[in-house]
């Protein structure tokens, strides 16, 4: 693990396929990027693994970990390189069955010291905080605080995720708060020149 923050990229809510697929190329190929999580919700099982069959080659040609949100039953059959969990979805201990010890299990952890902890200790990858901003892909129960990014880094080795409506506006405070991660869905798909600008910004910042 670098001392330099990453980009964690989340997928849109919904999107065209093919159209998404060739965004997705190309912002791959515009700098460095840690990590793809497809996250489709309330969608049929069948949907889900279409997107992954088509995205998770792309991913992996350009070095990239291709994670699957929420289902480790699914992720274990497409052969994912890893899943994300929720505090309402599976639990960390039925993820980390399904994937194996080789895959990689990241949890949501709201703005929770105590859930963070018990994920860390329980062998998570990595643990996620947020929403450290208001955001329009996912209903928000809980706001996390720079601060919580700041202890974690100071106090534990497993990485940290920074999540919830971060764009390269506003994600300075969080890399700079010791955040691993900066975890951007519509911060780079819908940035305003496009997204392989969004990741050469997000990169220069870095």
């Amino acid at each position: 693990m670098s001392d330099r923050c990453r980009l964690y990229l989340i997928s849109p809510p919904s999107f065209d396929l093919p159209q998404f697929a060739g965004d997705l190329e190309r912002a791959l190929g515009a700098g460095d990027v840690a990590s793809f999580q497809l996250r489709l919700k309330d969608v049929p099982d069948d949907e889900i693994r279409r997107a992954a069959s088509a995205l998770m080659p792309i991913v992996q040609r350009n070095g990239v970990a291709f994670l699957l949100n929420d289902r480790p039953d699914l992720g274990k059959e497409l052969g994912c390189d890893g899943v994300h969990v929720g505090q309402e979805d599976v639990p960390y201990e039925e993820a980390r069955r399904a994937m194996g010890k080789e895959a990689i299990v990241g949890v949501t952890c709201h703005a929770s010291r105590h859930l963070a902890m018990e994920a860390a200790e329980a062998g998570a990858d990595y643990v996620a905080f947020g929403a450290f901003y208001p955001t329009s892909t996912k209903d928000t129960k809980t706001h996390a605080d720079q601060e919580i990014l700041r202890w974690w880094s100071e106090l534990m080795v497993v990485p940290c995720v920074a999540i919830g409506g971060i764009t390269i506006e506003n994600a300075r405070p969080l890399v700079e708060s010791g955040a691993d991660f900066i975890a951007v869905s519509s911060g780079v798909w819908s940035y305003r020149n496009g997204p392989v600008e969004a990741v050469k910004a997000f990169n220069a910042l870095f």
